[in-house]
């Protein structure tokens, strides 16, 4: 079966599963998908997986470019989660989504601390999103800089997000395919 890109996507948030039920009624459950555009052109379509992946690979970039940081979250964290608590059941597979939002952040980052052979040492459980919060200011994905700015698919989507940081290429990489009648 072939997929044909019908657009770039916005920004989900907490509308995730209201957008996909959205998408069900348009096109039918199954006769849709969201991938991600990649290489300098964006001409290579990628799955979900394959874009955490590389989603995480700019986390393991910054934990050499940042190292004090990361070590500072090791010290005071005992886990970290993104919109609720609960986003520590993910543990390190990017396919448990319990929440009404996708949570990559928390699982890239215990994914890196796997990678690197640390461990989370602290008693607090951290919340790294908002950016009015020092953990949000020092690692949300909107604030990370992309490892691979020049892959970022032009032109920048507005959002939350500062341009070129991980955030920015995984949203504006983002797209819709429709399976070609």
């Amino acid at each position: 079966m072939d997929w044909v890109n019908a657009g770039r996507l916005e920004y989900f948030g907490k509308r995730r599963n209201e957008i996909h039920k959205q998408f069900d009624e348009a096109y039918g459950e199954g006769n849709w998908r969201i991938m991600w555009r990649w290489g300098k052109e964006g001409k290579l379509i990628i799955h979900y997986l394959s874009a955490c992946r590389i989603y995480e690979d700019a986390y393991f970039i910054d934990s050499f470019k940042r190292e004090e940081i990361w070590h500072e979250l090791s010290a005071n964290a005992k886990n970290i989660f993104d919109y609720d608590e609960s986003d520590i059941e993910s543990g390190l597979d990017y396919l448990i989504q319990k929440g009404p939002a996708t949570h990559i952040q928390d699982i890239a980052i215990r994914n890196v601390f796997f990678r690197r052979g640390q461990e989370f040492e602290g008693k607090e459980l951290i919340q790294i999103r908002s950016h009015s919060s020092y953990w949000g200011q020092m690692l949300s994905p909107g604030r990370v800089p992309f490892h691979l700015p020049e892959m970022i698919i032009q032109p920048h989507q507005p959002g939350w997000w500062e341009n070129n940081s991980v955030e920015c290429w995984y949203q504006d990489a983002k797209v819709l395919q429709i399976k070609k009648q």
